[in-house]
This record gives C-alpha cells, sequence and structure tokens, in this order.
C-alpha cells in the first residue's frame, strides 16, 4: 500500500480526534494508489486498527466551528428552546438516517465516493466527483478562517487585548464604544472595529478589492503550513499532538461553561437561550433550519465520511457508530450554546442591555461578541488564547477531512502518471494545499470579507443542499432502499431495520426536497449586514455554486452518450448498478473495475 494513503487513514485517525497508530497498514510502498488498479496487485484494503478510532475519527470532522456559531445562533433566532425540539426530530429522521447510509456505502464498497457512486449509479456517477469539488471549494476559504483564529490567538499575548478599548490607532474614537452600544446605531463595539478596522481592514464594497493584508496572509499561510505537515508527517512525528486534539476542545469548553455560570447575569443569557417561544414550531423556516443545521454540521455530502467509512472492517457495527456520532455532535452543539449564552447573559447583565441586542449570527459570534466577553472575564489573559487555540482545533480538524479528500482522489485518479511528473507523493499534497492558498488570497484583501460571504452564501448553502438531494436520489430511490438494506445484511447479518428504510425510502428524500425548494422559494441575495452585492457578482456567486454541482448533469450526459442501444436501453444500463451485491465480503481488487471516472468523461470518443 502506498505511504500516501497510509498517510490518508493516519492523518484521519490523529487530526480528526483520534489515537496515535491508529492503522494497521501494509507497508508495500511500491504498490499503485488507485484503488481500481488494485486487482493487478491482489492488494487487501488498510482498516482501522480499533473500534474506537473510526468513532473518533468521524466525530473530529463533523464537530467543527459551525457547532460553535451556527447552532446557538439558530437555536437564538428560531425560538429558543423550542428550536431543540425540530432539532431532535431532525437528527432522527434526517441526520442519522443519512450518515448511515454514506457509512453503508463506503464500508460496503471499499471505496472513496466518486468510484463508489460510478458503481451504485453510474447514471449519477458525478454525485462523487462534485463532493470532491465542494470540499476543495470549501476548504480554500473555510482556511481563512483558521487564519483569522491565529491573527487573534497572536493578539491574545498582549498585556492588554486590543479589542477592548478604543483608545488604538485603528479606532474611529467618535463612533466607538468601550462596550456594545445597544440602540445607538451611530456606535460601533471596540470588538466591532477591531473586526471591521485591524483584521478585515473593510473596504465599502466588493468592488473595491483593496491591498492585500499582509498579517493576515501570513496567518493564513502558516494555517496551511500546518495542514500541509499533518498530512505530510503522519503519526511518527505527531503522536503525542493525538491527545491534544483528542479532548483539548471539550475540556475548554468545560471550563468556559464553569466560569461562565459563575457570573452575573448567566442564567439569564442560558434562560433565553433554552427558553421555549412556542409559536415558532409553527413556522416552516424553523424546521427547514434544523435540518439544514443538522445536515451541515455531520458533513453529509462531502465525500468524507463515506472515505473514512471505507477503511471499516467489512463487518463493523456502523448502527452503534452513527448513533454515537450524531449524539456527541449534537452534545457538543448544546454545550456550545450555553457556553456562548452564558457569556452573553453575562455581557447583558454588565452593560445594562437586552440579550437580543448581544447576540449576532456568523463568524461575528466568535470574533466580535466572544473576543468582548473575554475581555472582560476574570483571567482573560488565561482564557483568551485558549478560547482561540480551541477554535483552531475545531476547525482544523475538519479542514485535514476536506483537503484529504482532494489530495486521495488525485491519487485514485492520476496516481501514476502524477508521479510520473512530481515523482514524489509529498509534492502532490504541497500542491493542493499551494492551490489552496493561491484562491485564498482574495478572502485576505481589504475587500475580502465580501469575498468571504459571497462564497459561504453560495457553497454552503446552495450547492450542498442541491448536491446532497442528488446524492439521496441517486442512493435512496435509483439504487433503491432494497439494495441498500442488502448491503447492510451482508455486513450486518441483517437488515436494516423497518425505520431506517422508512426514512431512505419517503422521510429523507422528500425532506431534502422540502429543503430545497423551501431554499429556492425563500432565496435571498447574497448581503454583508446592509450591504448588498451588485449583480455581476451575484452571477460570479451562481458561477461558484455551479462549478461543483455542473459535474451530475455533465457525467449523466456522458453516461449516456457512451452507451449502446436505443435511449431507452441506455438510460436503463445507466440506472443499472455495476457493484456485486451478492459476495459476503466484495473487496474493490476482487471485483471487475472500470477506468477512472474522470479519465473516461475527458476521454470518450466523439
Amino acid at each position: 500500500m502506498t505511504k500516501g494513503l497510509a498517510r490518508f487513514i493516519y492523518t484521519h485517525s490523529i487530526f480528526s480526534s483520534s489515537l496515535p497508530a491508529a492503522m494497521e497498514l501494509a507497508e508495500e510502498n511500491s504498490k499503485p494508489l488507485s484503488d481500481a488498479k488494485a486487482s493487478d496487485t491482489g492488494a487487501q484494503r488498510p482498516t482501522w486498527s480499533g473500534q474506537l478510532d473510526f468513532i473518533l475519527a468521524t466525530v473530529g470532522y463533523a464537530v467543527g466551528l459551525g457547532n460553535v456559531w451556527r447552532f446557538p445562533y439558530l437555536c437564538y433566532s428560531s425560538g429558543g428552546g423550542a428550536f431543540i425540539i425540530p432539532y431532535i426530530v431532525m437528527v432522527f429522521i434526517c441526520g442519522i438516517p443519512l450518515l448511515f447510509m454514506e457509512f453503508a456505502v463506503g464500508q460496503y464498497t471499499r471505496l472513496g465516493p466518486v468510484h463508489a457512486f460510478a458503481k451504485i449509479c453510474p447514471l449519477f456517477k458525478g454525485v462523487g466527483l462534485a463532493t470532491v469539488v465542494i470540499s476543495f471549494v470549501f476548504c480554500t476559504f473555510y482556511n481563512v478562517l483558521m487564519g483569522w483564529a491565529f491573527f487573534y490567538l497572536f493578539n491574545s499575548f498582549r498585556g492588554t487585548l486590543p479589542w477592548s478599548s478604543c483608545n488604538n490607532t485603528w479606532n474611529v474614537v467618535g463612533n466607538c464604544s468601550s462596550g456594545f452600544p445597544g440602540n445607538a446605531t451611530h456606535l460601533q463595539s471596540s470588538s466591532q472595529q477591531f473586526f471591521d478596522h485591524k483584521l478585515l481592514e473593510k473596504t465599502s464594497g466588493i468592488e473595491e478589492a483593496g491591498g492585500l493584508q499582509w498579517e493576515v496572509f501570513g496567518c493564513l499561510l502558516l494555517s496551511w503550513i500546518i495542514v500541509y505537515l499533518c498530512i505530510f508527517k503522519g503519526v511518527k512525528s505527531t503522536g503525542k499532538v493525538v491527545y491534544f486534539t483528542a479532548v483539548f476542545p471539550y475540556f475548554i469548553l468545560f471550563a468556559l461553561l464553569i466560569n461562565n455560570v459563575q457570573l452575573p447575569g448567566a442564567k439569564a443569557g442560558i434562560l433565553y437561550f433554552i427558553t421555549p417561544v412556542w409559536s415558532k414550531l409553527f413556522e416552516v423556516k424553523v424546521w427547514v433550519n434544523a435540518a439544514a443545521q443538522v445536515f451541515n454540521s455531520l458533513g453529509i455530502a462531502f465525500g468524507c465520511m463515506i472515505s473514512m467509512a471505507s477503511y471499516n472492517k467489512f463487518n463493523n457495527n456502523i448502527t452503534r457508530d452513527v448513533l454515537v456520532v450524531s449524539l456527541v455532535n449534537s452534545f457538543t452543539s448544546i454545550l456550545a450554546g450555553l457556553v456562548i449564552f452564558s457569556a452573553i447573559g453575562y455581557m447583558s447583565f454588565k452593560h445594562n442591555l437586552p440579550v437580543d441586542n448581544i447576540a449576532t449570527d456568523g463568524p461575528g459570534l466568535v470574533f466580535v461578541v466572544y473576543p468582548e466577553v473575554l475581555s472582560t472575564m476574570p483571567g482573560y489573559q488565561f482564557w483568551a488564547p485558549l478560547f482561540f487555540i480551541m477554535l483552531l482545533c475545531l476547525g482544523l480538524d475538519s479542514q485535514f477531512g476536506n483537503v484529504e479528500v482532494v489530495v486521495t482522489f488525485l491519487k485514485d485518479e492520476f496516481g501514476v502518471k502524477i508521479l510520473r511528473y512530481l515523482k514524489r507523493e509529498e509534492l502532490l499534497v504541497l500542491v493542493v494545499c499551494f492551490v489552496g492558498l493561491l484562491l485564498g488570497i482574495p478572502h485576505v484583501t481589504q475587500g475580502g470579507i465580501y469575498v468571504f460571504q459571497l462564497m459561504d452564501h453560495c457553497t454552503a448553502v446552495v450547492s450542498l443542499i442541491c448536491l446532497a438531494f442528488f446524492e439521496v436520489v441517486a442512493v435512496c430511490w435509483i439504487f433503491g432502499v432494497s439494495r441498500l438494506s442488502l448491503m447492510v445484511k451482508r455486513m450486518r447479518g441483517e437488515s436494516a431495520s423497518l425505520f431506517f428504510r422508512l426514512c431512505w425510502l419517503l422521510l429523507c428524500p422528500l425532506l431534502m426536497l422540502c429543503i430545497l425548494a423551501s431554499s429556492v422559494v425563500q432565496y435571498t441575495p447574497p448581503h454583508y449586514g446592509e450591504y448588498m452585492y451588485p449583480l455581476w457578482a451575484e452571477l460570479v456567486g451562481w458561477v461558484v455554486s455551479l462549478v461543483s454541482i455542473v459535474w451530475i448533469p455533465l457525467c449523466a450526459v456522458h453516461e449516456i452518450y457512451i452507451s449502446k442501444g436505443s435511449l431507452l436501453q441506455r438510460i436503463k444500463k445507466a440506472v443499472a448498478p455495476t457493484l456485486d451485491l451478492d459476495a459476503t465480503n466484495p473487496q474493490p481488487e476482487k471485483q471487475k473495475t472500470d477506468k477512472p471516472v474522470l479519465e473516461k468523461l475527458l476521454r470518450s470518443s466523439v
């Protein structure tokens, strides 16, 4: 087995919160990379060495920055404690079944998302390619958040936190308030001005790009260097770091919660977070928001869950794994909500303002509101650095997975050809990280926040929902619940429960259709605060959205084009799976394999 594939297994085990020496790997470094070429070597696919390793890896990937800022704000804006009811319902009828589906596909096929979907439903083989593209697009701007976290971390080591006062060169003195301005709309908090004028140095709009922010670019470069070194080195040089990345975020969350609940006003903030507004339960948007949060938080449709599950043992108990990962992810979201709103309650008490004047959405919650809270806490010199290190741990875990999906696809698809030119596998990883760094440069210009918000709106919402819908259609309706249940029976000795089959057949597809329809009907143009994007920028956003999902129709047309017979015969062949459903342990290397998916698409005869 190649060193590149070995690093893929090792990295997910370590930096997605696992333990050292997580995988049992073959030392056959001269063998080809692609699963599709494994038939020539007879090599067995490596597996996780322990059951806990896979669980920790997937938990580390699923739990990210969205748990810290998206869930608390959605809970606050969608009815407080009443939001938890649709959220829990969606976890069980949407999150758990879809995660089970991805685990089953990966574990049975023993392939990554590209080749797995090509076997399950050739007509929708583009879904696998789309997951790779969206993972790469996502990681190019997600790492910008890590750069921001590094910037705040370095500034938090100062004797006085620079965002705590208005006596700095970047402050607009006549417009600055050392606390939250409340209803005084002409004022900004010192923390907000640090974010706007020091970190971002933002311009008036996306039309004005401004110059490059060299300090923030340096932090972005540092973040990509860390990503590269973690993928490049593997466990041999980072064994001790594993324990730190596995437990540190939870230690800090619990420590912050214990500290926060002792502050005056914390009870009011927590009550605001959990008190139900029952009328919100009758709003469709609340249920859609709950489903979207579950879906985004678990990382469905990014391809990483399928990739990691493909390294399970064939008879691994995925039912247990799905429940553990889903419930731990939900628990982390609620824990983060308690931490955030106990702190917001404290600020509400300190400045004599209602809680809803302080709570905000998106990056502002962790880069504006919470830094302001930290600056007023006793012992802020201790808490501030720990908080931003926690953000880095949460974010980098997810970033490792997204980057490795791209690297592994390139190795599987073009491995021998790439190594012919690059000579070393490490250079391939370096090229991917370098391209990601280049594509991240627009985000660290003075107008970069507008680019970031546009990318986040179009990729994390529009593209992902479309991709997930087609994934559910391909697996649940075209491949079929009966075949999916048979796969589970082959692996576990018993068919999937009636609950899972009902969710796959009706609830999940219909729910995804409702979310997609709701997103179209309730579509709002991208905006940042009160700034509305010009038409040309909105069109650019749609192009970014299409970059990933365009592979789905392209590959579908290609599959029908290369088939023989009438149009109806071609379609029937395109929806027929090529996966062996009769074997008790179908290793990919024992199955008849096709040429790489992208190579077939690019080399199709005219």
